[in-house]
């Protein structure tokens, strides 16, 4: 008796290609709506920015900027903690990052307020000294941090721990101090990953919508800006500074993906 298992039909292998590809491009044309929404749905003959818009601009950008600085010398050395540590203590202030990431943003901007605020005694004790945190540029940049600084560690974390111990070991007995074994082992070797969490971490710090509206509403970045002009105008009219906004968000994650991509292959 002939045990040769039968050969599957071509015309199967072929059905099922089809049947894959077509959901594969009904996943991409799903995506791809938003963007077709940039180039459909604006009055783009009409389109203006105003100084509303522009001043939200270079809060955005200006504040990004500063918030992405002190992120990133802040959350690298806890990002390599955590991705060195495995004990308890460790697992708490894992724990203690996610828990941001894990709570809405508007229940945070609620949380910060009565924590920060005017009538909360860090309020006061900041207002003592001229600072004030509440809706003031050093409250954009506060709420920024606080959106993006845990998105920047969980991800600079994970870039670390790519890196084998053994090499850091190395460094060090041949005596290499502790800053140096990181800036000339560590640092090059976790490069991409760290650049791709700074890029994740520029995206929350623009982006964020929950935070700023409680509690940096004053003076107003790109994402509170446009909701208060789709209030105000309507949504064609608030495209131009949508476009401003994706213009300075997208580009750098999107490169630095492609770029990974094509290192991988």
């Amino acid at each position: 008796m002939d045990t040769t298992p039968a050969k599957a039909p071509p015309f199967d292998g072929f059905a099922m290609k089809l049947l894959t590809a077509s959901l594969l491009l009904l996943v991409l044309a799903f995506l791809s709506v938003p963007l077709l929404g940039l180039l459909t749905g604006g009055d783009w003959l009409h389109a203006t920015i105003s100084g509303d818009d522009l001043r939200a601009i270079v809060t955005s950008l200006v504040g990004g900027g500063v918030a992405l600085l002190l992120i990133c010398c802040a959350g690298t050395p806890l990002a390599l903690y955590l991705a060195r540590s495995k004990d308890r203590v460790s697992a708490l202030a894992e724990a203690l990052v996610l828990v941001p990431m894990l709570m809405p943003t508007l229940a945070i901007g609620i949380l910060l307020v009565s924590f920060y605020g005017p009538a909360a005694p860090v309020g006061k004790a900041f207002a003592h000294i001229g600072v004030a945190l509440i809706n003031s540029p050093a409250a954009f940049v506060l709420a920024a941090v606080y959106a993006a600084l845990p998105t920047y560690v969980i991800a600079a974390r994970a870039a670390l721990s790519e890196v084998a111990p053994e090499l850091e070991d190395v460094a060090r007995t041949l005596g290499q101090s502790g800053p140096r074994v990181f800036f000339r082992v560590s640092l090059p070797l976790a490069q991409r990953g760290l650049a791709a969490a700074l890029a994740l971490a520029w995206v929350r710090a623009m982006g964020e919508f929950g935070i700023v509206l409680i509690i940096a509403y004053f003076p107003q970045g790109m994402p509170v800006r446009l909701w208060v002009d789709v209030q105000e105008l309507g949504v064609p009219a608030v495209f131009p500074l949508l476009a401003v906004f994706l213009a300075a968000t997208l580009p750098l994650p999107l490169w630095l993906g492609l770029r990974s991509r094509r290192a991988a292959l």
